[in-house]
């Protein structure tokens, strides 16, 4: 009984509420999330520190994400692209390659960081940079401007 009194006291006083007198309303686009650009950010740092014409000899990795001969071919056969190393250098061709294995892998950055890697004892080490960098990144946009 107590709560039944209870829920028609609530709906008979918002029944009461009345909205403003507004006649316009205003529409705001939702911004896209990307859910890896965060880890992006970070692995573009560890790789290249950005630099799009990086090349790493040893590795054959090029590009700002260092990709590697056998990832491009294993793109191009997936998707039916047809790019070639030197493509790897541009950014768009680059993040699109990275975005493509990372969908794939989940939203788990350590497991998409050290499957990008490759494996062995030094993805242990490359997931150790990747995460210091997302820790700095976190910690730039928590910084308080006074008002």
């Amino acid at each position: 009984m107590r709560i039944t009194m209870a829920m028609m006291f609530l709906l008979l006083s918002t029944a009461r509420a009345i909205a403003p007198n507004v006649k316009i309303l205003p529409v705001v686009e939702a911004q896209r999330v990307d859910i890896y650009e965060k880890l992006m950010k970070a692995i573009l740092e560890v790789e290249s520190a950005g630099d799009t014409l990086a090349y790493n000899p040893v590795e054959q990795a090029y590009g700002p994400f260092q990709i590697r001969p056998i990832r491009l071919t294993d793109y191009n056969r997936r998707t039916g692209k047809s790019y070639l190393m030197r493509d790897c250098y541009t950014m768009k061709v680059s993040r699109e390659v990275f975005r493509y294995y990372a969908i794939r892998i989940g939203s788990d950055y350590e497991t998409i960081a050290r499957k990008w890697n490759g494996s062995g004892v030094m993805t242990n080490d490359y997931w150790h940079k990747v995460k210091t960098v997302l820790s700095q990144q976190e910690k730039k946009l928590s910084i308080r401007v006074p008002s």
